[in-house]
């Protein structure tokens, strides 16, 4: 029986909300991605948390808010407690992201869906991985390899594969084959046959020619346009994603075109951004890496681009026409929110989208239906509390202090109370209890609040007595070898204190914030929000340019039809797209096609017949290997039987073992093998699709290679030319590539 492997979406699919899904292999419970959007609606979650408290581990494809941004939410409010498995750039850009989110919703709203401190506390469990990397589960999750691989959308963006007894699930979406400028494509079509693949329909019905030189100018020269008439360009953009490719996209055409138009990056943890991408290039495209290790170049050293973290920042710039990336590219909230209600009267401006908008959002209506037009959007802005409403706040704030403080002595109280008690009941007859006798009005009044007095008649005081004279308690301190014993409850920073000193940034987990950020969060002044209502006449342009980083339609039906997976789970885009995709691959790819509902369960069995068996001694012990790159192989002829303990087991065969024929294990790649005829000093060349090896010899590769699985076994490789020394020469090099059993 094969692995058993079920898919329950739990958001995202016939639509473009975020991405969730619960996938079940052999009982242990996946999640993969958690993601929220820029409305933050928790009713969107309600699916995910029926299962929360049933996850046993949660995988996170890329560092945006539709990826992950729901984690902090969950593990608070749902009962979500499971290890979390990302890449470094996913842990790193994806707590700024978080970050960005909270700085952006504090400021307009009294957002308390999660704190710092919970997304601190998420991010805290995540276990990182690099590229390829097999991490094995162990527990429950015993047997089960998982290893994160390019997706090549955004910076440290994964696919995850998922494998058991030798069956590979794997999870691809956003995905992006072609090479950019800071990132290198999936190598999702490196995979062939997988028993389940789970990928995206986002892109299906977008067909686009790709020309990157061409758009990449076309971009530039539409900036460029509208700041030589006198405009200002605002491009909202995401906190730490596709924005690094445009960055780039504008750093090298204003080298290019000698531009002196500012640009700048607006948001809350701007330089903090950079900070951390410069330490990345290794997750980045072999030219950048290449570049770094040969010249020391760093592309993410930014000669144009300034950073900035206020729109003070902005507003005190000099005037004159400028270029800002702001976050958010929703246009929902954020800085983009404000300056786009600002620019966008003026005709002379421009708004620049680079990726839809997300669903119902401002930017997704405005991309829907271009100006001119009017749209009603809401301003808020939180402003310092001043006159009666400060002194009204202040007298609040005092009473829940005293409150607070009558409550700590009533509790004090009862503590002294409780130990006197202890020390009556021992009868010391030198103790006596100033409660059973009169006191008088003064003293009584002094210490109805706190503790009694303790008379002592005699010169040396009982051990069980409180204290050894009235109102005065001793400290003692426990000592051993070492010195003081400290008790480390004394250093918890309780969270009354974590009030009173106001929001922590997160300086546990490395998670750098610029200082200016830093400085706002720790504002304790009293403030509000004040919000009203506005109707903005859109005058400036609006163009859509696509920079989404993803592949087009055309592009992810040929991948799927290389990767041939046996079963194909479609999630992620509009109804219209998952359904034209399904029909496609109905035909193309495979027959075993499934595009769920939310909580719609799928079973994705793998139809394979795996079986456990262990190999006997006696089998092992005349088996002989071959090396075969980092592994070893062998041709086994054995008999089935079982154990004891009645597990299969491999036995040597008891009749003579038939002769089988020779097998050449290999996959010879054409240009590799050229590169290896050059290095011995043979003269080679493609000619025609062959290589011309000399003067006399050719090779070439026959057959069908356009099978699904990618067919290479089908394939013949062919030596022609003249029974020479060149021709034995070649052939024994051809022949040291494979190996024989």
């Amino acid at each position: 029986m094969g692995t058993s492997v079920q898919v329950s979406p739990l958001c995202g699919v016939y639509n473009e909300n975020p991405l969730s899904y619960l996938v079940s292999i052999d009982s242990f419970n996946f999640l993969i991605d958690c993601g929220w959007n820029d409305h933050f609606d928790p009713t969107l979650l309600q699916p995910l948390s029926k299962v929360a408290s049933t996850i046993d581990a949660v995988l996170v494809s890329h560092p945006d808010t539709l990826h992950l941004g729901a984690l902090p939410y969950a593990m608070k409010q749902l009962g979500l407690n499971a290890p979390v498995y990302a890449t470094e750039p996913v842990y790193r850009l994806g707590l700024l992201t978080m970050y960005e989110q909270f700085l952006s919703r504090k400021q307009i709203s009294e957002f308390d869906l999660f704190t710092l401190d919970d997304i601190d506390s998420a991010f805290q469990a995540m276990t990182r991985l690099t590229y390829s990397q097999n991490h094995h589960l162990t527990g429950k999750g015993e047997g089960i390899v998982i290893a994160p691989h390019v997706a090549g959308h955004l910076l440290g963006g994964t696919m995850w594969k998922i494998t058991k007894d030798g069956e590979d699930v794997i999870y691809a979406v956003d995905l992006n084959h072609r090479k950019e400028r800071h990132l290198n494509g999936t190598v999702l079509a490196s995979f062939v046959r997988p028993a389940v693949l789970i990928t995206d329909a986002y892109n299906a019905l977008n067909n686009q020619p790709y020309r990157r030189v061409e758009k990449e100018n076309e971009f530039g020269e539409t900036i460029k346009k509208t700041l030589g008439a006198g405009g200002n360009v605002l491009l909202p953009v995401d906190t730490v994603g596709r924005v690094l490719e445009l960055i780039l996209t504008l750093e090298q055409y204003w080298t290019d075109k000698s531009l002196n138009y500012p640009i700048f990056f607006l948001t809350y943890v701007a330089s903090s951004t950079i900070d951390y991408v410069k330490s990345f290039l290794e997750w980045m495209s072999d030219s950048i890496a290449k570049s770094f290790e040969q010249n020391r170049e760093n592309p993410f050293l930014l000669k144009h681009v300034r950073f900035c973290i206020s729109k003070s920042e902005l507003d005190n710039a000099p005037d004159g026409p400028k270029v800002v990336l702001a976050s958010m590219a929703s246009l929902e909230v954020g800085f983009s929110h404000d300056i786009f209600v600002e620019w966008a009267t003026d005709a002379k401006n421009l708004v620049l989208f680079t990726e839809r908008g997300q669903f119902a959002s401002l930017a997704r209506i405005l991309q829907a239906d271009p100006p001119p037009k009017a749209v009603k959007v809401t301003m808020s802005k939180r402003v310092p509390l001043v006159g009666d409403e400060l002194i009204a706040y202040e007298e609040e704030q005092n009473r829940i202090k005293k409150e607070e403080a009558l409550k700590a002595t009533l509790i004090k109280e009862e503590e002294s109370k409780a130990s006197q008690s202890a020390d009556i009941n021992a009868s010391d007859p030198m103790v006596i209890d100033v409660s059973k006798t009169l006191a008088s009005p003064d003293v009584a009044g002094q210490h109805s609040a706190g503790y009694r007095d303790i008379l002592i008649d005699g010169f040396v005081p009982p051990s069980t007595s409180v204290a050894p004279m009235f109102p005065f308690y001793e400290n003692t301190f426990d000592w051993d070898d070492f010195g003081e014993v400290i008790n480390p409850d004394d250093y918890v920073i309780k969270d009354e204190d974590m009030d009173q000193t106001g929001m922590h940034v997160g300086g546990n987990l490395d998670g750098k914030f610029d200082e200016g950020s830093a400085n706002m969060i720790l504002d304790t002044k009293p403030s509000k929000v004040v919000s009203n209502e506005l109707t903005v006449h859109v005058k400036c342009s609006l163009i859509y340019m696509d920079f989404e980083g993803r592949s087009d339609g055309r592009s992810i039906k040929s991948i799927l039809s290389q990767v041939a997976p046996l079963k194909l789970v479609l999630v992620h885009g509009s109804a219209e797209a998952t359904e034209h995709l399904k029909q496609h691959c109905l035909k193309h790819v495979c027959p075993h096609v499934y595009a769920p509902h939310i909580e719609e369960t799928i079973d994705v069995t793998s139809d394979l017949c795996a079986y456990k068996v262990q190999l006997s001694e006696k089998l092992m012990s005349n088996v002989l290997f071959k090396k075969l790159g980092d592994y070893e192989i062998a041709w086994v002829d054995a008999e089935v039987g079982k154990t004891d303990s009645g597990m299969l087991s491999l036995l040597p065969c008891s009749n003579a073992a038939p002769l089988h024929k020779s097998v050449l294990v290999g996959d010879l790649k054409m240009a590799d093998f050229k590169q290896f005829l050059a290095s011995k000093g043979v003269q080679v060349e493609f000619a025609g699709g062959a290589l011309r090896c000399g003067e006399y010899v050719t090779i070439r590769k026959v057959g069908d290679a356009s099978q699904k699985g990618g067919g290479s076994g089908l394939q013949q490789i062919l030596i022609e030319g003249p029974l020479c020394e060149d021709y034995y020469n070649i052939r024994d090099y051809l022949y040291s590539q494979f190996f024989l059993l």
